[in-house]
């Protein structure tokens, strides 16, 4: 491990801009916005760093930060010795967690971008989103399940007001049910990191709360960690991990809270919240369901196998009955999010590679296909399919995108989402192919919902109102092409993401099997 200082400029250079835009006039609403999408410039850059300096061979964290924080002195009665709890500023990012903390970056740039047409507020609406970026940035990189669990919350707050405040007619009661079920799944989180600190305090004096020091003791052999917690507690703790990120994912039942927030949000937040606020669920369940217990994530397997069927096939069959293009995407999302569950159940090298595949895949699809939706509305006023119809004659540019985009979605060779499916389903296929088969039927229904909406929205007779709308503007060109580039990069060059993801996922596999990849 090597002391570095790059993470927490990472993380907390969004404070720059905060401070900057503190001391600008409100009324200054074009340099406010100017700033605005130039405080995610600098993130960008380091996390284009970040991924560039990142070492592929190297197993374990990689630009390590450590430094002393709390210390709480623990009396324990046995040898009258004064032991101390631990809880130190650490941060890290390995093969899992470095190309998230990119993705973030790419898409909080893009989401500023997409934020010029914010209206109102315009101050504190910046303010917002660059506070949401820190805790964005923190998940990812943080080492400590109190450091993780601050920033976890730090994110609930901006996106608390960001709906509430420019989101659409319903804005508020999205805002209320999102922290709601958001807060319900912390409040399990903060329960069972307490729990493991309460694990840790029984088989060592000096009790941690490290993420990757619980990960090392809970997966070696004959620890005491693994010989002295009992069968029922791991699985009680396991299926708290899986019920708090599963809130977030989110995993059916638990998804009637984001179908509201991906519908009455703005367009530039639910870029961010699909994009990468969605997969924070993924990430946690991987790093601390899957890596605390990876023995009872084998056991579990076909349950969560079942969970990803429920999900995607309730998802696309709900998707393809949607009269709203925001709601056809957000029941993909829950679709697309049952693919993530599939490739970890198949509890192979395949199947993790192709979850962590769909995790970005789709974090740059929803993305992309949410902005468009975004300048649809800016342009027609509607996002129903019934009202829309003819667009790609007025609007042939993004009509163009979204269809590239909705083929993305249904994984057509040469694009991300194939990559990610195919990942998940072949690990799949060699662990349980009864249920791997069961889920390529929801693959099918994909392709019916995708091409139904986008060719009912884009083709066919154009209502005289909308025979001359504006295409795409320079400023809503950017996103698209950036967003629609790495979609197809990571088609045709995988290896770009599956060059970081190998040496990580090769150590979780032979933790939850015993063996090899």
């Amino acid at each position: 491990m090597d002391n570095s200082f790059l993470l927490s400029l990472i993380t907390f250079s969004p404070l720059l801009a905060i401070l900057i835009l503190l001391l600008v006039p409100k009324s200054q609403i074009t340099i406010i916005k100017q700033l605005g999408i130039l405080g995610t410039i600098l993130p960008l850059i380091l996390a284009t760093m970040l991924f560039v300096s990142f070492d592929y061979h190297q197993i374990g964290m990689q630009f390590y930060e450590h430094a002393s924080w709390i210390q709480i002195p623990l009396s324990l009665m046995a040898d009258n010795q004064t032991y101390y709890l631990n809880i130190d500023y650490e941060m890290g990012v390995d093969g899992i967690s470095m190309p998230l903390v990119f993705m973030t970056s790419i898409i909080a740039t893009l989401a500023a971008v997409a934020s010029w047409n914010i209206k109102k507020r315009t101050k504190e609406y910046f303010i917002l989103f660059h506070l949401l970026l820190i805790g964005m940035f923190g998940v990812f990189t943080a080492q400590n399940l109190l450091l993780f669990f601050l920033f976890f919350e730090l994110t609930l707050v901006p996106m608390y007001f960001l709906i509430g405040i420019w989101g659409y007619v319903d804005r508020e009661k999205a805002a209320n049910r999102f922290l709601i079920y958001n807060g319900i799944g912390s409040a399990i989180m903060l329960l069972g990191f307490i729990a493991m600190l309460f694990v840790s305090s029984l088989v060592s004096p000096e009790p941690t709360i490290s993420i990757w020091r619980l990960v090392e003791a809970l997966t070696t052999p004959g620890n005491a960690f693994v010989t002295n917690v009992p069968e029922s507690f791991k699985f009680g703790l396991f299926m708290a991990f899986v019920i708090a990120f599963g809130i977030k994912l989110p995993i059916f039942p638990f998804h009637s809270w984001m179908l509201k927030v991906h519908v009455q949000a703005p367009p530039a937040i639910v870029m961010i919240h699909s994009g990468i606020l969605l997969k924070m669920g993924a990430y946690g369940l991987l790093r601390m369901g899957i890596g605390f217990f990876p023995d009872v994530a084998q056991k579990m397997a076909v349950g969560m196998a079942i969970l990803g069927l429920i999900n995607i096939l309730y998802g696309a069959t709900l998707a393809f009955v949607q009269r709203d293009l925001k709601m056809v995407l957000a029941y993909s999302s829950i679709s697309h999010m049952g693919v993530i569950l599939l490739g970890f159940a198949a509890m192979n090298l395949f199947g993790f590679q192709g979850a962590m595949f769909q995790v970005i895949s789709h974090g740059f699809i929803s993305a992309l296909m949410f902005f468009l939706i975004g300048v649809i509305w800016e342009r027609t006023g509607t996002s129903q399919i019934d009202e829309l119809g003819g667009l790609a004659k007025s609007m042939p540019f993004v009509s163009g995108v979204f269809l590239a985009g909705g083929m993305a979605s249904l994984g057509l060779p040469g694009m991300s989402g194939f990559i990610s499916e195919f990942f998940a389903f072949l690990g799949l296929f060699g662990s349980h192919p009864v249920l791997a088969a069961i889920g390529a039927l929801g693959l099918i229904v994909t392709a019916v919902y995708v091409l139904r909406a986008i060719m009912a929205a884009t083709f066919g007779p154009t209502p005289t109102k909308y025979q001359q709308l504006a295409d795409a503007q320079p400023m809503e060109v950017i996103p698209i092409v950036v967003l629609l580039g790495f979609i197809i990069l990571i088609g045709i060059y995988p290896a770009m993401l599956s060059n970081p993801l190998q040496e990580t996922l090769k150590t979780l596999v032979i933790q939850v099997t015993g063996i090899g990849g």
